[in-house]
């Protein structure tokens, strides 16, 4: 049976359920001008990951690796979230949730590393109390540790190769010489003495992602959603990429829902999902959830 594409029916079975859990990929962000990864025009399909995005790569050549993260790190600075995010941070509030889930509580796992689901959180919850706007204004009743997982770090995190210690640094740039424009020859002139360095120990910086070769964070916690989920929502990735994959079909496995929130058709979703919203995440997200039109 292929899947239903009403949004009636999907809302019945959203406030029916107990544990929902999203798994949002880079589709989540591309209404707020962050690039995707593998689609026409996306970061892999004009440079290799493997001299951009390994521990080996970094080894190898940390200026090229910092001066890509770099631009990385300066479009997550300048993106605003959209509407997709909003809605999603809507349902990490628990009297909102509510309303639409009565009895459910909500996960929500990213693969981006963009930060914008947390911003957007934070801006929801201090509008939800009346207050402006603040870094780390945070309601009681929320925890990031418990609703938000960002499984592949965050590029605005920066990580010692020393001494390990983790910061988040919003600088623009890091250092000096990120400052330049990228050469398209290469310079001899900057050193790895150049790159950002850890204010602790002295120790190379690299950025705070996940890598290949590196294993995704808050892998025991996210699995332990995933298994009790009865209700999976794929946002802006395909359910047949890992680590999506491995999710939807262990929520589909036992018994749960699955609705997918994509621009295209994945080649699994008839067998793989219940429901099929097809179009940009940020327009169907808040129309389907909360029957809200984003008025583009």
């Amino acid at each position: 049976m292929p899947p239903s594409e009403d949004p009636q029916e999907f809302r019945e079975v959203l406030r029916q359920s107990k544990n929902i859990i999203a798994i949002a990929g880079a589709g989540l962000s591309a209404g707020s001008g962050i690039p995707t990864w593998r689609d026409t025009g996306g970061v892999w399909k004009t440079h290799n990951p493997a001299t951009l995005a390994t521990p080996a790569a970094f080894s190898a050549d940390p200026i090229a690796v910092w001066r890509h993260y770099h631009e990385m790190r300066e479009r997550a600075l300048k993106a605003e979230p959209n509407p997709a995010h909003y809605a999603l941070s809507l349902l990490c509030l628990p009297s909102y949730l509510a309303t639409v889930a009565p009895s459910a509580k909500f996960t929500l796992i990213t693969q981006n590393i963009d930060g914008l689901s947390i911003r957007a959180l934070k801006k929801t919850v201090a509008r939800s109390r009346g207050q402006a706007v603040a870094p780390g204004a945070l309601d009681a009743t929320v925890s990031l540790g418990s609703c938000v997982f960002e499984m592949h770090g965050r590029v605005l995190d920066t990580l010692c190769t020393a001494c390990g210690h983790v910061e988040h640094n919003d600088a623009s740039p890091l250092c000096p010489a990120l400052a330049n424009p990228v050469p398209q020859v290469t310079d001899t002139t900057l050193t790895v003495d150049d790159l950002p360095h850890c204010a602790h120990c002295g120790g190379l910086l690299r950025p705070g992602v996940v890598w290949f070769d590196e294993l995704p964070r808050h892998s025991r916690e996210i699995w332990g959603t995933v298994d009790e989920a009865d209700l999976c929502l794929v946002i802006g990735t395909s359910s047949t990429v890992q680590p999506a994959v491995a999710y939807v079909h262990e929520v589909a496995e036992h018994g749960g829902k699955v609705a997918v929130f994509n621009t295209q058709r994945g080649d699994d979703d008839d067998e793989s999902c219940t429901f099929l919203f097809l179009g940009p995440c940020e327009e169907t997200l808040p129309r389907t959830l909360f029957d809200i039109s984003v008025s583009q």
